[in-house]
Parts: structure tokens; C-alpha cells; sequence
């Protein structure tokens, strides 16, 4: 009956909530730099389409403007979604430029009305890709307040979110996949010491 507790175990560790399409960016100190790491999907179903133009000139980061731009080179032309409901701003920084970039643009502005700039190309609900390094600089040399913050909008199947982590905050659902496998253990012990 033991090996069957363990596979149990093992099943509950490996196997993935069911997620919603979601865009979800973490941002973490590595070595000596800061770096940004994006992935998901936006549903623009329930977004208000307020049409092209946006042009960005490089990526960056304004905390207390609510601004992530992860632009790969600059962009123009880009699509401009608004909707409403979060957190303004995302700690005390100021304007800084990233160093270096990669993947998809993504674009997100807190002041003003929130709003997501997409690729006028994008098709909701694909995936999207990034990464933004800002070398040489710490979290707090960037204003940035350790936390997870999240922008929801929509309703039933076209509900969806972007989630900004800084400071390696674990997702809930991680914390609860964690936990059930600690009690799975902890069960498989005590069966094991009454066994014995």
C-alpha cells in the first residue's frame, strides 16, 4: 500500500493545475542584475480596442507610473487595449531603460487607464514570450516594492489577468500544490512509523 501513497504523491506533485489564459511576469534579482521574465497569453475579448499607434523606443520600467515596456528593438503601430481595475503604480522608481531585451512585446501602463499594448498582428489568446534585463542594478535601485500585483478584466470564459511578481513571490496556486504534497508526505510517514 506504500509504493501506492508515493505514486499518488509523485502524480500530485507533477501534474499542473488548470490554468485560464493569463500573462504573468516575474521580475527577480539575478547575480548583479534585475531581470523580467514574461509568459502567458491575453484574451482581448473584453478589452476596449483603442486602436493603433503606439510607438515605444526601448524597453524600461516606472514603478510609481505603473509602466512595463518589454519592446525588442522599438516598436510601432502597436495596438493599444484599455480596461480598468488594479494597482496604479508598483513601488516609488522613476524611468529606467533596460539593457537588453528578447521575445514578444508587451506594453502596460497602470496610469491613465489601464492599458496593454499588443503587436497590431496579435490574435487573442496566443502565446507571448519575453525577457528584460537591466544590468548591474537591484530590485530596490529600481523602486521597485517586492509584492505580486494583478489587473483583472472580463467575465466568464473571457475573464483573464496580467500578474506582475517581484521579488520571487510564489503563486498561490504553487503554495497550494506545495502543500498538499508536504501532507502527502507527511501521511506517507506516520502510515510508515505505524507500519514499523
Amino acid at each position: 500500500m506504500r509504493p501506492n501513497i508515493l505514486g499518488a504523491v509523485a502524480i500530485l506533485t507533477l501534474t499542473p493545475l488548470a490554468a485560464k489564459a493569463a500573462f504573468i511576469v516575474d521580475i527577480t534579482q539575478v547575480g548583479a542584475n534585475v531581470v523580467a521574465s514574461g509568459s502567458g497569453s491575453i484574451d482581448t475579448t473584453d478589452l476596449t480596442n483603442k486602436g493603433s499607434g503606439f510607438t515605444s523606443y526601448g524597453s524600461a520600467v516606472s514603478a510609481s507610473d505603473g509602466w512595463l515596456y518589454i519592446t525588442p528593438g522599438s516598436v510601432s503601430n502597436e495596438t493599444g487595449w484599455q480596461f480598468s481595475g488594479g494597482p496604479t503604480s508598483f513601488g516609488s522608481g522613476g524611468l529606467h531603460f533596460a539593457s537588453s531585451e528578447t521575445g514578444d512585446s508587451f506594453v502596460f501602463q497602470a496610469v491613465g487607464g489601464d492599458q496593454i499594448y499588443l503587436p497590431s498582428s496579435y490574435v487573442s489568446g496566443s502565446a507571448l514570450s519575453d525577457t528584460e534585463t537591466w544590468d548591474t542594478k537591484t530590485i530596490a535601485s529600481l523602486g521597485l516594492t517586492p509584492g505580486t500585483y494583478t489587473w483583472t478584466w472580463g467575465n466568464g470564459a473571457d475573464a483573464d489577468s496580467f500578474t506582475l511578481q517581484i521579488g520571487a513571490v510564489p503563486e498561490p496556486a504553487t503554495l497550494s500544490l506545495l502543500g498538499a504534497a508536504l501532507v502527502g508526505i507527511g501521511a506517507v510517514r506516520r502510515r510508515g512509523k505505524r507500519s514499523a
